[in-house]
């Protein structure tokens, strides 16, 4: 008997791939968490049902937030991680030997202990001695702190469930406030394609062009992600990801990758006309 993941974009198509088996499931607080192995993708993980992170091309997503910001501003040494449990984010901001503190926030404990056990690809740095790691909500995590952090990643769920709250004016406007002036926010901004998710894309970046002085959107290919067509967000106080793109400082860094590079740095903030047209349209309504 075959064994099939399935997941829906729409009422009409999803992602289905053929599992080996299902090697652990289990309801938590907050959510779904189950872990798979598969032919094609390798070991994969789901939070209520939606494929969060598989061997084959988690690569893909955890280069493109962290380095893109770092290529911006190569002298930040203090970074919050707000999600981000399988830990891929962190392995990737531990290759840089100068950052000095990564906080990490993760509402779900489980998230963290689970990946740690069954997806050590990503999770292997989540020990760092850098890294502090708060079991707590995000949005209340930021909510007081000022002028502290030089980049802030969120590496968020959907806006639905846990991940709600992160989508909100109310925690784009704190973690404005808890960015020194040089400070980064970079986040998931979901995808322009399926209208419920370029709904949602709207929705996010209306209410940071509201906040932020500087706010631009990049894209990246994400095979297992909806439509394989995905989007972070960039905004800052200050800093231009491309006029302020310090390619020769972060090359010298010498940090092997295997999808961001820097000439794709600046090609991923040259988006299809459909996503500038989107972009422009969010409004005041979309804030909503």
């Amino acid at each position: 008997m075959e064994l099939w993941f399935t997941e829906k974009y729409s009422q009409n198509c999803g992602l289905t791939i053929n599992v080996k088996n299902e090697i652990y499931s289990e309801r938590t607080k907050y959510q779904d968490i189950a872990f798979f192995d598969s032919y094609d993708f390798g070991r994969f993980f789901t939070l209520d049902g939606y494929m969060m992170v598989n061997e084959k091309d988690e690569f893909i997503y955890h280069e493109m937030i962290t380095h893109v910001p770092l290529a911006v501003n190569p002298q930040i040494k203090k970074v919050l991680v707000i999600g981000g449990g399988d830990g891929g984010t962190i392995r990737e901001l531990s290759r840089y030997e100068h950052i000095e503190l990564i906080h990490h926030v993760e509402i779900d404990e489980r998230v963290v202990e689970l990946c740690k056990q069954y997806l050590p690809q990503t999770a292997c740095k989540l020990d760092d001695e850098r890294v502090e790691a708060f079991y707590t909500d995000g949005v209340e995590f930021v909510k007081g702190k000022e002028n502290f952090y030089d980049l802030i990643l969120v590496d968020s769920t959907d806006p639905i469930g846990p991940g709600e709250g992160l989508f909100t004016k109310e925690f784009y406007r704190n973690c404005y406030k808890a960015l020194n002036e040089n400070g980064i926010l970079v986040n998931q901004h979901e995808s322009p394609y399926f209208p419920t998710n370029a709904k949602e894309m709207k929705k996010a970046h209306a209410k940071l062009k509201g906040i932020f002085e500087i706010c631009k959107v990049y894209q990246f290919h994400m095979p297992t992600y909806a439509s394989g067509h995905w989007l972070f967000g960039f905004a800052s106080k200050k800093l231009d990801p491309i006029k302020d793109h310090k390619k020769d400082e972060w090359e010298k860094f010498n940090i092997e990758t295997k999808y961001y590079n820097s000439l794709l740095h600046e090609g991923a903030f040259a988006l299809p006309n459909y996503v500038i047209d989107l972009l422009e349209e969010a409004s005041e309504e979309d804030m909503k």
